[in-house]
């Protein structure tokens, strides 16, 4: 029993052997079945993206126009103007970065009748 544990762990079975068969197969049920059971607490880097495309345009200078979905914009309906000016920095940041300031914002509704926010920030 020493000799064959000893055998598997310096792994000198050739390919083909019933032994090397079960060494793949452990590691291989090691990889894929280890990630349901034992949580290893990766998490992503930064927060996702907005579910709809955000449109960005810049005059050359500092400041940003972006045009964002109201989907993506979860602000209370009696929100103060901070907490306004936080909740929709919130929404441009996975595109603009934290570094930026939100200047003022409007809302608008295209032909289609669906709600836009429009938001003037500053890098």
């Amino acid at each position: 029993m020493n000799k064959l544990l000893k055998s598997y762990f310096y792994w000198t079975y050739p390919r083909g052997n019933i032994h090397y068969d079960v060494m793949v197969t452990l590691i291989l049920l090691f990889i894929f079945v280890t990630p349901q059971f034992w949580d290893f607490g990766d998490k992503p880097s930064h927060a996702p993206g907005p579910s709809h495309p955000i449109q960005v345009a810049s005059d050359g200078s500092r400041t940003l126009l972006v045009t964002i979905s109201d989907i993506d914009v979860k602000a209370p309906a009696s929100a103060s103007d901070s907490e306004m000016r936080r909740v929709l920095r919130k929404a441009i940041e996975p595109v603009t970065g934290d570094a930026v300031s939100v200047l003022r914002w409007e809302t608008i509704v295209d032909s289609d009748g669906k709600k836009f926010w429009k938001i003037w920030a500053r890098r």
